[in-house]
């Protein structure tokens, strides 16, 4: 399970620019960097598209503010649907990448995976938010309860860093 101080595995996500698909390496991503990654449960869900992803549109400025080279959105989700919900939502004008676990594996791999069938949630990813310095969780803000975002929003994140 992901815990700080945790390496993380390297992944590869699928996203769709306007020159088409496109093979994103995760490792790339954070090598040598300080990157923001924030995880939903799903595009377009209730708190994921009110709450989650409205809080670090509202932050993404000042994350790079304080020395943030990226803010990373993963959901597990098509390519497809990601872009057209960053779109939608404004994380794209924000700077926000938006990152397709299309399988799970990213999530499994983290043992951030969960399902909820009676809410029509199957192979999905616990709401979380952390930062990553270099390619290690140095601090990661995990939500208890679903259908909630306190600690895993952008201003929660944006004032422990």
């Amino acid at each position: 399970m992901l815990t700080e101080g945790m390496k993380l595995p390297d992944a590869t996500f699928p996203v769709v620019t306007d020159d088409g698909p496109e093979t994103v390496k995760l490792s790339e991503r954070l090598d040598g960097r300080r990157v923001v990654v924030f995880a939903v449960p799903g595009a377009f869900t209730p708190t994921c598209d009110s709450a989650h992803v409205p809080s670090f549109v509202r932050t993404a400025d000042a994350f790079r503010g304080k020395g943030i080279d990226e803010v990373i959105c993963i959901s597990v989700n098509d390519p497809h649907v990601m872009r057209y919900w960053g779109r939608l939502t404004g994380a794209a004008d924000a700077g926000i990448s938006m990152f397709a676990d299309a399988g799970a594996d990213f999530t499994r791999a983290i043992g951030m995976d969960y399902s909820n069938p009676d809410r029509g949630m199957l192979n999905r990813s616990r709401r979380y938010a952390m930062l990553v310095e270099d390619g290690v969780v140095t601090r990661l803000h995990l939500e208890q309860s679903t259908g909630v975002c306190e600690i895993s929003g952008g201003e929660a994140l944006l004032a422990a860093i």
